[in-house]
Parts: C-alpha cells; sequence; structure tokens
C-alpha cells in the first residue's frame, strides 16, 4: 500500500480487499453520502471526507497525509490483513464462500462510540435512509458546521455537551419517537461517564452486553452492534431479524433462537464472528437469503 500526495489531494494506492461501495453501504454506518459511483462524502470524527475509488487507488480529496493517518487509515481498517480473516473464516465453513466472494470488499468501521450509541439507539425499527436522515437532522442542530462539498452543507455529530442539553421533547421533534427517552438516558450516562470508551478496557464481551444493556431501551443487538463498530469487539455477532432468518437458512434449515445463534456464531467463527456477521448479512439482504 502506497500513500503519496498529488495536487492538494492524498492517494493510497495498492488497496486490496477493500470496496467503498460495500463498505459504506453494509448498514454498518449513517454518515454517508454517495455523490456517484464509488464516490462518497463521509462526515466522521468531527472531519468531512470526500472519498472516491478508481481501480485499486483511493482517493482523499482535499487531505494531508497528516490527516489520512491520524483518522481515516484507522476510520477504514485499512492497516488490517483481511486476506488472514478470509482465509480462517473460509477454513472453518464452506457456507460462508459465497458470500466472502461476493462481498469481498467489506472492511468494518472503527467509528465514534458515542456517535454509535445513539446512531444505534435511533436505528430499532427504522430503515436506513430514515436513520440517515435523523442522525442528520440532529448533526445540523446541534452540531458545528464542517463545510460544503458539491453544495451540500455538513455538520459534525454533537459531542456529549451538546447531546445532554438534548430534551426529551427536542428528540420527539426530530422524530425519534419512542426511543427520545432511551436516548436521554443514554446522553445522561454518557454525559456522567457512566459509560465510555474507557468502561470497556478490560471487560470481557459478556461483560460489555451486560453494561451498554444498563442504558433504557439497549438490548443485546443494540449492544453488540455499538461494540463491533466503535470498541473493537470483532467476536461480537449482532443479531437482528434479518440475520436471524439468513442463519436459519443457511445453517439451520428451521427456525431457531437468538441464543442458539449467537452460541453457534462464538464456537464458529470465534474472534472473527463481527466480520462473518457482515459478509452474510450483507450477502443475504442483497440476495434476498432467509426473505
Amino acid at each position: 500500500m502506497r500513500i503519496y500526495s498529488e495536487n492538494k489531494n492524498t492517494i493510497i494506492e495498492g488497496v486490496v480487499d477493500f470496496d467503498l461501495e460495500q463498505t459504506l453501504e453494509c448498514g454498518q454506518c449513517f454518515r454517508f453520502y454517495k455523490q456517484a459511483d464509488h464516490d462518497y462524502v463521509v462526515v466522521a470524527y468531527k472531519h468531512l471526507l470526500h472519498i472516491a475509488q478508481d481501480d485499486k487507488r483511493l482517493i482523499f480529496y482535499d487531505k494531508s497525509k497528516d490527516e489520512l493517518k491520524k483518522i481515516w487509515l484507522n476510520y477504514f481498517d485499512l492497516e488490517r490483513d483481511y486476506n488472514e480473516i478470509k482465509t480462517f473464516l473460509l477454513s472453518k465453513d464452506d457456507v460462508l464462500k459465497p458470500a466472502i466472494e461476493e462481498k469481498w470488499g467489506i472492511r468494518l468501521l472503527n467509528q465514534e462510540f458515542h456517535e454509535m450509541v445513539i446512531s444505534y439507539i435511533i436505528s430499532q425499527n427504522k430503515q436506513i435512509p430514515h436513520i440517515k436522515k435523523i442522525v442528520r437532522d440532529i448533526s445540523e442542530k446541534y452540531g458545528d458546521y464542517l463545510g460544503s462539498i458539491n453544495g451540500e452543507d455538513y455538520y459534525s455529530f454533537p459531542d456529549i455537551d451538546k447531546l445532554y442539553q438534548i430534551t426529551e421533547e427536542d428528540f420527539r421533534e426530530l422524530k425519534t419517537g419512542f426511543r427520545a427517552p432511551y436516548l436521554v438516558d443514554a446522553c445522561s450516562k454518557l454525559y456522567n461517564n457512566e459509560i465510555s470508551v474507557s468502561t470497556f478496557e478490560n471487560l470481557s464481551g459478556e461483560e460489555a452486553v451486560k453494561k451498554l444493556t444498563q442504558i433504557k431501551g439497549v438490548g443485546n443487538k443494540v449492544a453488540n452492534c455499538v461494540m463491533l463498530f466503535s470498541l473493537n469487539y470483532r467476536a461480537s455477532f449482532p443479531i437482528d431479524v434479518w440475520i436471524k432468518r439468513i442463519m436459519e437458512e443457511l445453517y439451520f434449515k428451521c427456525e431457531t433462537d437468538k441464543e442458539t445463534i449467537e452460541k453457534f456464531a462464538l464456537e464458529k467463527y470465534g474472534d472473527y464472528g463481527g466480520y462473518a456477521q457482515q459478509y452474510l448479512f450483507c450477502f443475504g439482504r442483497d440476495n434476498k437469503v432467509g426473505k
């Protein structure tokens, strides 16, 4: 992987096992805005990025090498060996082969913890376009202006101090519905440091789930999403109605419960459960597996 500057842009050449569209569109994040094929605007960590992919080049428009190394290499998980992950998973399971071959370019994003807590509470029983709209509305109302790209203005996700000031009525006005009191409780726990990134430094996956589910309205699925996408618990295997149906069709051939699926995934995939989940989820969604 070669990193160099060209005009005002920073280029990464020789990227393997990474497809920008597959990674952003697979349901793990909500602050991406498609401009054209393999051309996106991304907002993360109070930074605004215009990024495009051309063959095996990634183009970071108007970005320095310093910002790339500080923010975006880790955000896109570009320094991890995904060939090693795929090889391990395929050695365990032939069922995964079609999913990995089709969704070969997915990487797990490393996202900001407090944003994931709020975003995944909002995500319950909502489609991605609606989740994206609510998160964007929260950012526009309470975040900081970051800049404009192609005539659109973008704002950061609000920091914890700003989130703490949002009332239940404010959240309801932003169309969060029954989730409003859950969001207020989450913001309070984040603000008072009852839950923070440092909370999870020495917790097992089971202990981390128990800690996150102390937030009102947070169940196992939301907890595992937060753990997988912002806390580096790569064994986490979030199970929603879609992944449940996919697993039932591909593995169990009958209806089963989420606890059985979770135990099965941990035993089969071990520390790579989160990667397997994303390959299966995106493959199943796009091919109507388990519909």
